[in-house]
């Protein structure tokens, strides 16, 4: 008896790995082989190229977000190799959130560098100390990475509509438009070390701006990284003429070529957890607009996976976090090489991924990247901090947002001075309670559009005849016996989203769209 007893066991148990099985198999795509023969066909993201060619568009992927991914953590004091490693790992982190159908890489976010700096109270020096209160930054992100979670619970369960009430496009486009132009100050202070640093950083701007103005298409997705590494050989050049400071090379020989980058533990803090965690809001805003850029390229909504976008990219976050480095966000960069290649395989990003790892682990490599002279550094955040500003009034444009209307004009207007004005370490406390310019920003815009509404009445009569219309549905459902559909079945549509990334402007633009990145933008 107990020998047929524990054989039952033992095949109920096969059969229980067999289902298992055969759930994680078909959860994820089964790539068909796409040869592309025309350049102008599209590959999908549930098809792959053969690995040569698979492999060519991964590498290309790594170039095209590391510029960002790299210059984001130095600007914090953390370290790169880190951060690296971290977006490689977030990167198969909402591969598998998203069952591998949304194409995407998860990178370094600079939404965290005004806050980070803020509450850190640390300034970037190039080839200077690193950040010495990381694990107080880190304890803020992993709580904002939290408070992203729980948006990311809602959304799957609920939908999406409630986040275009909290944040339309003129309410964004303020939060952007601050971002940008509070850290325009650091980047001045990098680029101003000395005279000679300062025309270097003219000559990375100007290198910048003609390769993404001219250069062939796969090299104008790579700016940051040509005109950086650039401007580095002129100054190295230079400096090696006698002209110039040099460059000081001391770090590559006290480094080692492989080993395990730095972490830290969170250090949880009141202060810092109420300066860092807002930014879960734009994380969400970033992400929906990225979805809904890559949906319209793709011709197929990808509407469906935003709770689990949301999901992927908050995990991404929070494990960042927990060891010490700099929140995630999906980045524009590589929707920008999806756009040229055609090609939006999601397998591409797996070895992207793997590849951002390998380097993470190099630590060489970091102490490379930590001999970027200040007046290559400053010109680059010049160039991207100018650029997320503008991304802002592009949003605006995008959703045609009519100034003419009041809550338009105060709303954008009180949001950018009490954005700016607070840039510098300014901070409002109330106890633990702190907010900086950004946070200030951020809910100075939300707080004011919506106490500035005119269709309150309008929309507390469309809620009341939703609920109404849905408890008559329910009746009928519970008649029939209908099942409820699960929010992680890839055939059940969760109330789409219409608007990208910001949601509604005013009342007659409803259906407005636009895109929300905090990154490179080319």
């Amino acid at each position: 008896m107990t020998r047929c007893t524990l054989a039952n066991s033992y095949q109920n148990f096969l059969r229980l790995c067999g289902v298992i099985w055969k759930l994680v198999v078909n959860y994820f795509p089964k790539y068909t082989l796409n040869p592309q023969s025309d350049p102008q066909s599209v590959v999908g993201p549930t098809e792959r190229l053969p690995i040569s060619s698979t492999t060519g568009i991964a590498l290309q992927h790594v170039l095209a977000m590391f510029g960002s991914t790299v210059v984001g953590p130095l600007l914090m004091g953390f370290s790169p190799n880190t951060a690296l490693l971290f977006s490689g790992i977030g990167t198969l982190i909402f591969y598998v959130c998203t069952g591998g159908k949304v194409p995407s890489y998860v990178g370094s976010s600079f939404a965290f560098i005004g806050v980070v700096n803020s509450a850190t109270g640390f300034v970037y020096v190039p080839g200077g100390p690193g950040n010495q209160h990381i694990g107080l930054a880190s304890g803020g992100i992993l709580i904002c990475g939290v408070c992203y979670l729980a948006i990311a619970i809602v959304v799957m369960l609920v939908g999406s509509r409630w986040l275009e009430v909290l944040m339309p496009p003129v309410v964004t486009g303020a939060v952007v438009i601050t971002i940008g132009l509070s850290l325009s100050g650091s980047a001045i202070i990098q680029a101003s070390t000395t005279g000679f640093d300062a025309w270097m950083a003219l000559l990375t701007v100007v290198i910048v701006c003609l390769v993404t103005t001219y250069a062939p298409g796969p090299l104008r997705r790579l700016p940051v990284l040509i005109g950086g590494l650039t401007s580095y050989l002129v100054y190295l050049f230079f400096g090696l003429g006698g002209i110039g400071p040099g460059i000081d090379f001391s770090l590559l020989s006290n480094s080692k070529w492989i080993g395990i980058p730095p972490t830290a533990r969170p250090v949880f803090d009141g202060s810092a957890i109420t300066l860092i965690a807002p930014v879960a809001i734009i994380l969400a805003a970033e992400n929906i607009g990225h979805i809904k850029a890559v949906g319209a390229m793709t011709e197929s909504s990808l509407d469906k996976f935003l709770g689990r976008a949301f999901l992927g990219d908050s995990l991404a976050t929070i494990l960042a976090a927990s060891f010490g480095s700099i929140g995630t966000t999906t980045y524009a960069e590589n929707i920008g090489v999806m756009s040229i290649t055609r090609i939006f395989s999601t397998l591409t990003f797996v070895i992207a991924a793997f590849v951002a790892i390998i380097l993470g682990i190099l630590p060489i490599f970091g102490a490379f990247i930590q001999t970027i002279p200040p007046g290559v550094f400053g010109g680059l955040s010049v160039v991207l901090f100018g650029i997320v500003g503008i991304t802002g009034i592009r949003m605006w444009i995008g959703n045609q947002i009519d100034f003419q209307k009041s809550r338009n004009l105060l709303t954008a207007g009180v949001t950018i001075v009490v954005g700016i004005g607070m840039a510098g370490g300014h901070v409002v406390q109330w106890g633990v309670v702190k907010f900086d310019g950004i946070g200030c920003a951020t809910l100075t815009a939300i707080v004011l559009y919506q106490l500035l509404r005119d269709d309150w009445g309008e929309m507390l009569t469309k809620l009341w005849n939703k609920i109404t219309k849905k408890n008559t549905t329910s009746d009928k459902i519970s008649t029939n016996d209908t099942i409820t559909p699960n929010p992680f079945d890839d055939n059940t549509s969760i109330e789409p989203l219409e608007v990208p990334s910001t949601i509604v402007g005013d009342e007659n633009n409803q259906n407005s769209s636009s895109v929300v990145c905090l990154e490179t933008h080319f």
